[in-house]
């Protein structure tokens, strides 16, 4: 099992470094120009990667990964979420620089995240790299909360115009679901749910970064 998670942090690495280094790549070649076909370019990768972070639910599920669930099953349904409902269902989103940098955003973080998996399955524990994992997250987390927020507002008129996913049953039933306001709800669960996952990124630091746990993981 060690070895299967071994080999599953490097595949996601190697996607999202490819995505990060071809962002940057791209921004210093062409500038600003860049940004709007971010999804383009990269997006069938990003969305490979992000199919395959559901196996990480299931990896928590069987007792392989020892993660808490509830915050990690969050961090995974808003990304699936947004990418998928909101980004790739709409044509005219996936143009706007919010999606440049939900992915920067993204992929910064999982870079590093999946960087310190992958040596930690080795029990190797550099110090710098375990900080920058357990603190990264914390301020780079509600800014892509706020970035997903804002790609939500910005497809709420596409939304309304094209009635994509909205639902109007025929008589006798006379039952309809409006897309957007399912989105404006969601606006609230993303905000509540970050609440809670930033608590638990403070409580994930402190077991890692304790006194105690650094001592032991240099001895």
């Amino acid at each position: 099992m060690n070895t299967y998670l071994f080999v599953y942090d490097l595949m996601q690495f190697c996607g999202h470094s490819w995505i990060f280094t071809n962002m940057i790549i791209r921004f210093m070649s062409f500038g600003k120009d860049s940004l709007a076909d971010t999804f383009y370019s990269i997006g069938l990768v990003m969305r490979l990667c992000q199919l395959l972070s559901v196996l990480e639910i299931l990896h928590i599920l069987i007792g392989i990964d020892k993660s808490h669930l509830f915050p990690r099953f969050l961090q995974i349904t808003e990304r699936v979420i947004v990418l998928f409902v909101v980004i790739n269902s709409q044509e005219e989103v996936q143009g706007k620089y919010v999606v440049c940098v939900l992915f920067f955003l993204w992929n910064l973080l999982d870079v590093v995240r999946y960087t310190y998996n992958m040596l930690a399955r080795m029990g190797i524990y550099y110090l710098p790299l375990t900080w920058l994992n357990f603190s990264l997250c914390i301020p780079l987390y509600p800014l892509s909360v706020l970035a997903k927020a804002f790609a939500i507002c910005v497809s709420l008129p596409y939304f309304e115009s094209f009635g994509t996913y909205s639902i109007e049953l025929p008589l006798p039933f006379a039952f309809s679901i409006y897309f957007p306001y399912v989105l404006k709800m969601y606006l609230l669960v993303l905000f509540i749910g970050m609440c809670f996952i930033i608590q638990n990124l403070f409580s994930e630091r402190k077991a890692h970064l304790g006194t105690g746990n650094i001592k032991k993981k240099r001895s």
